[in-house]
């Protein structure tokens, strides 16, 4: 690539002399001159830019490019990046920036170049931050006489190889939105670490059939692309989980993901500027994803109508702000713009993602937020069943079967316990002692937390019956106990007293 290369530097010399140095129009030779460099210049270059759009979405070929070099660029390149793969059992190395490495295809008969390249971005003049992307792109350089085997065959079989190896070396993630420091403070994109959680199906505390109906409507949805193109749907699912707090529901998002092979997208709504950084964060996404609302009903206020009454001045503390950081915001984000995130036009922006929102209190919610066909499926998770219980038993203890289990059934036929509290009590303590010693001291444990629990529901309940008792007295009386008002005061006064 002697010649080419000379060639190459006169082509973006030219511009920059002409620039600086005019030439008159008239002056026939120079033009001459520049048309014949460009017209013996045999060489064909290829940008592959890491993003679409206005940075808005990552680009496939992009991410399958980079796969496909990681197999070349280790045995050729001299400037190399080095990732944990899957599994986090090995290192997975990869073309690093300002590198460049051939290819050959055909048998030897094509050869191609590949370089990794990215541009700084500006720092922009009296701002403390600089301008907000990076450009990172692969170019591709080939003869031109190889144009319609490059064009019409090797670029073919790179996405391909590229995304096949993706697959096959994919490291599931667990990303997060946050503020992008390094840049433009107001940005916000997704940072993640690897997600390694051992939750399954198979140790998820949970009825047998319950377990089998999400099962299946995961596998349907799954293998439902050509369907959900057939009926002109986006090919999106909605889950809502709710219950009382412990029940499960963040396990129940891992045991997904880990069916699925999907990465997790922990949104957090109240970092979200407002509606327009929302799409933004919705677009970068990928396929084979969980996009996932924990306790949605505090996460923002989405019934449409905003409080009114607001306290105007919360005294902030005082803090050391850098030169153009903007003061904190809060979120902007409203029903209608979660509601478009969740089934409108900008949710088509991809395929084969699920929706998850989480919540303890489903009746705070808008039915707008959870109608079907925006959450299509919920899943109540309520207090531990003696079918959950046994999973636990078989995945903590090893047993399944044992001369305390019809007691704890019973105590669980009258009590409500959360999984996250029976999970507690069957934990080994120590490992000083055998297997049969602590599956009965686990088990003698939650039997104690059964019957305690059971003695507080009394408690709750007498408290409670005795407090309609005495509204009740008020209401027939037309007014509260004046002579139980003011010995409830001479107690009160007396423990300010104390």
């Amino acid at each position: 690539m002697g010649l080419g290369s000379t060639l190459a530097s006169l082509m973006f010399l030219l511009p920059v002399v002409t620039k600086y140095f005019p030439f008159n129009p008239e002056d026939l030779l120079l033009r001459r001159f520049v048309k014949w460099i460009y017209r013996i210049y045999p060489y064909i270059h290829v940008s592959f830019p890491e993003f679409t759009g206005e940075h808005l979405k990552r680009s496939e070929a992009y991410s399958a490019i980079e796969s496909y070099l990681m197999s070349t660029s280790t045995s050729k390149a001299r400037n190399l990046r080095a990732e944990l793969g899957k599994d986090s059992s090995n290192l997975v190395f990869s073309m690093g920036y300002s590198d460049e490495v051939t290819d050959d295809f055909d048998g030897g008969k094509v050869r191609v170049w590949w370089s990794s390249t990215k541009s700084e971005p500006q720092t922009l003049r009296f701002s403390f931050y600089p301008a907000p992307h990076e450009h990172r792109f692969f170019k591709l350089t080939f003869h031109h006489r190889h144009r319609d085997t490059v064009m019409e065959r090797y670029l073919k079989h790179v996405l391909e190889s590229g995304k096949a190896a993706l697959i096959k070396n994919r490291q599931r993630r667990l990303y997060t939105n946050n503020p992008n420091r390094d840049y433009d403070y107001t940005m916000l994109n997704w940072s993640h670490v690897m997600f390694e959680h051992p939750a399954s199906f198979d140790t998820l505390a949970m009825h047998p059939e319950k377990k089998r109906e999400i099962i299946e409507d995961l596998n349907a949805f799954k293998a439902g692309k050509e369907y959900y193109t057939r009926i002109g749907k986006a090919w999106k699912r909605g889950y809502l989980l709710y219950g009382p707090p412990g029940t499960g529901k963040s396990t129940m998002i891992a045991a997904i993901a880990n069916y699925m092979d999907y990465d997790i997208y922990d949104l957090e709504l109240t970092a979200v500027k407002d509606n327009s950084a929302l799409r933004k964060l919705l677009i970068e996404t990928t396929g084979k994803s969980i996009i996932v609302i924990e306790d949605i009903d505090c996460s923002l206020d989405l019934s449409g109508n905003r409080k009114k009454n607001e306290e105007k001045a919360e005294e902030e503390k005082k803090k050391e702000s850098l030169p153009g950081m903007p003061k904190e915001e809060a979120s902007k984000v409203t029903l209608s713009g979660l509601l478009n995130f969740i089934d409108g036009l900008w949710s088509a922006c991809g395929g084969e993602r699920i929706i998850v929102f989480t919540t303890n209190y489903v009746e705070k919610l808008d039915p707008a937020l959870i109608r079907r066909g925006r959450m299509d499926k919920h899943i109540e998770l309520s207090y531990c069943t003696f079918e959950g219980f046994k999973v636990f038993a078989k995945s903590y203890l090893g047993i399944e079967n044992h001369t305390l289990f019809e007691t704890i059934e019973r105590l669980l036929g009258e009590v409500q316990i959360t999984p996250a509290d029976v999970a507690e009590s069957l934990m080994t303590k120590t490992s000083t002692r055998g297997v049969e010693e602590d599956a009965n001291a686990c088990l003698e444990d939650l039997i104690r937390a059964l019957e305690k629990e059971k003695e507080d529901a009394i408690i709750r309940a007498l408290e409670k019956a005795k407090e309609d008792a005495i509204a009740s007295k008020e209401e027939v009386e037309g007014g509260p106990n004046v002579e139980e008002q003011q010995n409830g005061q001479i107690c009160k006064n007396k423990i300010a007293s104390n």
